[in-house]
């Protein structure tokens, strides 16, 4: 059975096309996405939950993907530590092919069935961990032998796909199908398919966060002082908390290096 990531796109002769035609046919595709998303909400639920469970309890988030997927996991994993302040291990991106995939494809790695468990010892994944695998067709040979192996060692298993009744889903305890259908460029998933699982994994991931306390009010509270814009960001959060003056509000940040270190030493 063909997959809907892999039919025909809806529109033909692209070549054709304006500039003008192109962006706004694209755009026009691109705003069915959250709809798709919004379809998935209750399987995305049961995966937050699940995940902040077993994190509550010391585990970790497991990513695993091949091409686009496996790099937007790697992304999503990398964006953890400096925006709410948790270790770097704490949710791991592993992607097909090593590091090396990130930026240059590398061929076949996919298409190991074996490899993604062999990738996961790397790092001592165990039965309080929680492993996501994230494949647009639902097919990648990669994602389908890392969540077996993870389910056959009780490890929780989750997924994020963009294919209804895939292999992928079926593996997964908690599956998240996001069905968006033909893409504008027939089989280039990186579009609909691509902003679909970004969507969910901006959900997964902050979701979760703000479940382990990570977040306060709705702000970054743990976040990480990396530049100079994040130093203005976090003395900003300082003042608004405490009505301190923007100097006084600084060096407290500096002296504690977090917003939230900051205004519970003010407080107290």
């Amino acid at each position: 059975m063909e997959s809907t990531t892999e039919k025909s796109s809806l529109y033909n002769n692209l070549e054709n096309m304006s500039v003008a035609e192109i962006l706004q046919n694209i755009n026009d595709q691109d705003q069915t996405v959250p709809f798709a998303v919004a379809k998935a909400l209750p399987q995305i639920e049961k995966l937050v939950s699940i995940t902040a469970e077993r994190m509550k309890a010391g585990g970790r988030l497991f990513y695993i993907g091949a091409g686009t997927s496996g790099r937007l996991g790697v992304v999503d994993a990398s964006e953890c530590p400096p925006t709410f302040g948790v270790p770097f291990d704490m949710v791991v991106g592993i992607i097909a092919g090593g590091d090396t995939a990130i930026r240059k494809a590398v061929e076949f790695a996919e298409d190991d069935a074996q490899q993604a468990w062999r990738d996961l010892q790397e790092y001592n994944i165990n039965d309080k961990d929680v492993l996501v695998g994230i494949a647009a067709s639902g097919t990648t040979p990669y994602v389908i032998g890392g969540l077996k192996m993870a389910n056959q060692n009780n490890i929780a298993t989750g997924c994020i796909v963009c294919n209804s009744g895939s292999p992928v889903a079926a593996e997964a305890q908690y599956p998240v199908e996001v069905v968006t259908g033909p893409e504008f460029l027939t089989g280039s998933t990186r579009m609909k398919a691509g902003t679909a699982q970004k969507l969910v994994l901006n959900m997964l991931s902050t979701a979760v966060m703000i479940q382990l306390g990570r977040v306060k009010g709705n702000k970054m509270v743990d976040m990480q002082l990396t530049n100079n814009k994040l130093v203005d960001r976090g003395t900003r959060m300082i003042m608004s908390e405490t009505g301190l003056d923007e100097a006084t509000a600084a060096d407290l940040l500096k002296q504690h290096g977090s917003v939230r270190k900051a205004v519970e030493s003010y407080k107290n």
